[in-house]
């Protein structure tokens, strides 16, 4: 169980290095024709297959955060937290059937030119200035700085900083290239990421296997661990009593049961899934049906993420629990880098490979989105309205320059105390709070032409308002148990609503304080969407792809509710 990488292991890094800066190069030389072209290089329109942009979400989508964060869900609370990855596939069918027809037929590029269209100047700026500070105060540097922590811990320690500029380089390599050099190096990017990840998992359960006298033995392994910690393999967490434990509290305050369903789980997918540049700007640049099929290919690739970032995490607990696991250090988010020790020389090197490909395509992704989102919304329109295409792109690539260093300065001696919540919490903490009001004012105003720009300033301003009070003020204010919510002990002196009924309960009244204030307004804003039935009607190709992943869920959830 060594815990440093051997020459073999640097071998397979080096490897996986060449290869996909290799095929980025060759995909740019492709497209050096179109080199200034801004709508090329922002959204690659127009030369994105289903299978890239289905590649890319999903790559832009599974970070360090996740390998690490949501192993230590798994860890704590075991396939529960499996929801978040299923839950977005059925959100990713929404967005395809529902959001993105809007986006296209209105030529929607991005999220702020959508505010914009639909609202007004003011909501435009003031949602394009927050993104870009949340994007890169917020995502970049706590994707870089948790990133970097794994890595270098694999490594053996003492190559934080080396690691944190190489991750940085590699990223900006990529980025540089535009959206579809992102895109389709995205591609490499996501098999690394699922073999090396199902690798790791495959070991993990041999592992477990081996150590309780089953054999090494996966599948074997897998039923040990269903025998060995039953309560890990429940969808929903119960309701705590009198009785219960803080542990139980504490679990219920993390993924609160059924009320999770009804509430702030779907906020979160349709908010990050729907209405995120981040995410958006893949499918933003095709067709509507090139674009339907990359969302549900990405959602059908969203039901086996579980097996990669939340197994290693439960096998972790049961090789803890008996005394197998003496190497996890840290608790929970400890989980992931101590299974990783027992891969065997070069498996090791791959693993370490899908965790970079992860990372850096999540930072390849971001940082063109921050590009994309300051040139066309912020420079061009305020800065230097007459650009032309070619000095786009440059100032494009200087905004991707630009954001990487702010994020390297700012995570260098962890300035913004990542390390002390841990990333997974870092983010959520500060995108939570925001996510009820963002996807209010989207939702409306894709779908009730009565919505006005004044009510989508109330959503933005009330839902982060709301959620401050739900989350930090309501049981000192109102009392720990409402007709509207329970607060349990958090075993540190106070107590709290749970997370995903706070958003829940933030979104039903701010969207009931923007219907209120619409109605002031005119029945049909002038600036509502025309929608009409054909955007929304569907082929049977992408029927037959619905249906599918319907019924992988249910099937899921039939075996382990």
């Amino acid at each position: 169980m060594n815990q440093n990488l051997a020459f073999a292991d640097y071998a397979v890094f080096i490897i996986y290095f060449i290869v996909v800066s290799t095929y980025g190069y060759v995909i740019y030389r492709k497209r050096e024709k179109n080199e200034h072209d801004a709508k090329a290089y922002f959204l690659a329109e127009g030369t994105l297959t289903w299978w890239a942009i289905g590649a890319s979400l999903i790559a832009s989508n599974i970070s360090a955060e996740q390998f690490i964060g949501m192993s230590g869900e798994g860890f704590f609370l075991g396939i529960a937290v499996a929801a978040y990855e299923w839950i977005a596939a059925i959100a990713l069918i929404i967005v395809a059937v529902w959001f993105i027809p809007v986006y296209l037929k209105n030529k929607i590029y991005t999220m702020p030119q959508f505010l914009k269209t639909r609202y007004n100047e003011s909501t435009a700026l003031i949602m394009a200035v927050f993104w870009l500070f949340l994007y890169v105060f917020v995502n970049l540097t706590s994707i870089l700085y948790l990133g970097a922590i794994a890595i270098n811990g694999l490594a053996g320690g003492g190559y934080l900083h080396a690691i944190m500029i190489g991750l940085s380089v590699f990223a900006l390599l990529i980025s540089l290239g535009g959206m579809k050099v992102v895109a389709y190096t995205d591609v490499i990017q996501v098999a690394v990421l699922i073999i090396g990840g199902l690798v790791t998992t495959y070991i993990a359960l041999t592992t477990v296997g081996m150590y309780f006298g089953v054999g090494e033995n996966a599948i074997e392994g897998f039923k040990v661990l269903m025998r060995e910690a039953p309560e890990h393999f429940k969808m929903i967490i119960p309701k705590p009593t009198a009785e219960s434990s803080q542990l139980d509290i504490n679990k219920y305050l993390t993924f609160p049961g059924v009320m999770a369903y009804l509430a702030g789980i779907w906020i979160v997918n349709l908010n990050y899934w729907g209405c995120n540049q981040y995410i958006t700007q893949r499918a933003l640049g095709a067709d509507l049906q090139t674009a339907r099929t990359g969302i549900l290919f990405a959602g059908i690739l969203k039901l086996f993420m579980p097996l990669i970032v939340m197994l290693p995490g439960i096998a972790a607990y049961v090789l803890y629990s008996k005394g197998y696991l003496p190497q996890l250090v840290g608790g929970k988010d400890g989980a992931y880098s101590a299974v990783l020790t027992f891969l065997p020389t070069g498996l090791k090197g791959l693993s370490v490979a899908a965790l970079t490909a992860a990372i850096v395509a999540s930072l390849a992704g971001k940082i063109n989105s921050i590009s994309t989102i300051y040139t066309l919304d912020i420079h061009k329109k305020y800065i230097q309205k007459e650009a032309t295409d070619r000095q786009q792109v440059n100032i494009g690539r200087i905004a991707v320059f630009g954001a990487m260093l702010l994020a390297v300065i700012f995570t260098w001696e962890d300035l913004l105390g990542i390390g002390g919540v841990g990333g997974f919490t870092y983010i959520q903490k500060y995108t939570g709070f925001i996510s009820p009001g963002i996807f209010a004012m989207f939702f409306l105003g894709m779908f009730w032409k009565r919505t006005t720009g004044t009510a989508a300033l109330v959503g933005v301003i009330s839902g982060f308002v709301l959620s401050v009070l739900f989350n930090e003020f309501a049981p000192g204010l109102f009392g720990n148990e409402t007709f509207l919510y329970t607060a349990y002990s958090n075993g540190h002196g106070g107590y709290e609503i749970p997370f995903l009924i706070c958003m829940g309960l933030s979104f039903f009244f701010t969207m009931f304080l923007m219907i209120v204030v619409s109605f002031a307004g005119p029945k049909v804003n002038p600036k509502a969407f025309e929608l009409d039935t054909e955007m929304f009607k569907i082929k049977p190709q992408t029927t037959v792809l619905i249906v599918v992943t319907l019924l992988i869920i249910f099937a899921l959830y039939a075996k382990f509710w």
